[in-house]
């Protein structure tokens, strides 16, 4: 699966230092804007703990976990739905990717110059959200303009859209993303995804902050929660510091102790990738044996065949049936032999709807 999240966010945020606490493909981290002029990609190992316990279970070779693209996305300035700053550049970029992951300064430093002067997140979302507005409306307006020389057809289907369509362009134009738009799953698919909207991606709101912040968050990112509550997004709070920091801890113990310390229970990256695989709309199923444990991803409603495609695509022309244990019937029986034998594996056809969790064996025949 090539799904792509970018991190937005204007700059020096902590887009960067975040970036790099996420991967080892190391993005610049500096205290001035544009340090990340081209979009860094790093692939993102999601944590699972299911892997852990079947790899206990099944003793395999080797275990491999699934992924995620992460898109470190040059900082964006007032002006960039006109090609101010690296305006045009930022645009395409997160146009190009599945889902966004929008980081907003939640922290007080007078250490670390905010592009603005002073620190206030609501305010810096809305720089944003508003060029990506702009540019949203005038992907609208030209769609508006080709459908209305085709009005005078008197095609039902055209008119609706039409109407649709202008709904949207009022929303937009009072200041409100796409995604908050209220429309039918059959508009949006006929009348608005050909015109791939900024606004319409889904968006997790990451809310830099402090040290002591991080658990309940402050004033900032509280502000952050009302301007929010009506968008269908997620929002989380972490410290890109104290991340950068366990980063560097070569011992999961001391990285545990770390944690521990802190009042958590797993790291603000864990439960980025986490939040984020669940924005892609992913979700994962299993093949298990002694050479390999492995994690696939796939979309959420794939079938059968198409879950075996994204192992090859052999596997999806010439599928035949898929024999099926649930994760926690291989969990209580330990081994694939005890849940045949109890009749936890179920052989399924083409229709199929894979679930998260599954661990799935496929017969084909090519």
């Amino acid at each position: 699966m090539a799904l792509q999240a970018g991190i937005v966010g204007l700059p020096n945020v902590g887009k960067s230092t975040l970036f790099n606490a996420l991967s080892n493909a190391k993005a610049q981290a500096a205290n001035f804007p544009f340090c990340t002029i081209e979009p860094n990609i790093g692939v993102i190992t999601v944590p699972d703990e299911r892997l852990i316990i079947l790899e206990k279970l099944v003793k395999p070779n080797k275990v491999v976990p699934t992924t995620v693209e992460i898109v470190d996305i040059a900082g964006l300035v007032k002006g960039a739905s006109k090609g101010e700053g690296l305006g045009n550049q930022f645009l395409g970029n997160i146009r190009a990717t599945d889902a966004i992951i929008h980081v907003l300064r939640c922290f007080d430093d007078d250490n670390v110059i905010h592009v603005d002067g002073n620190v206030n997140p609501v305010r810096d979302k809305e720089v944003i959200d508003t060029e990506l507005q702009l540019k949203d409306l005038d992907s609208v307006d030209k769609k508006l303009q080709k459908m209305e020389k085709m009005l005078k057809t008197g095609d039902r289907d055209i008119q609706h859209g039409h109407e649709v369509l202008k709904g949207l362009k009022v929303h937009l134009e009072q200041g409100k993303n796409a995604r908050a738009f209220e429309v039918t799953p059959e508009d949006k698919e006929k009348h608005l995804a050909d015109l791939f909207l900024l606004t319409l991606k889904p968006v997790l709101y990451v809310c830099n902050v402090d040290e002591k912040s991080v658990v309940k968050g402050n004033v900032h990112t509280q502000a952050v929660m009302e301007t929010v509550k009506n968008e269908k997004a997620e929002i989380i709070f972490i410290s890109a510091e104290i991340e950068s920091e366990i980063a560097v801890m070569e011992s999961f113990d001391d990285r545990q102790m770390f944690l521990e310390d802190m009042g958590l229970s797993e790291s603000g990256v864990a439960r980025l990738i986490k939040s984020t695989y669940k924005l892609l709309n992913l979700a994962t199923y299993f093949t298990a044996g002694v050479q390999e444990v492995r994690a696939w991803t796939i979309t959420k409603g794939m079938l059968a065949p198409q879950a075996a495609g994204v192992i090859h695509t052999d596997f999806e022309k010439g599928f035949i049936r898929a024999e099926v244990i649930k994760y926690t019937d291989f969990v209580q029986y330990e081994s694939e032999a005890a849940c045949r034998d109890n009749g936890k594996l179920a052989v399924q056809g083409k229709d199929y709807l894979v679930e998260d969790g599954d661990i799935m064996h496929f017969r084909f025949n090519v």
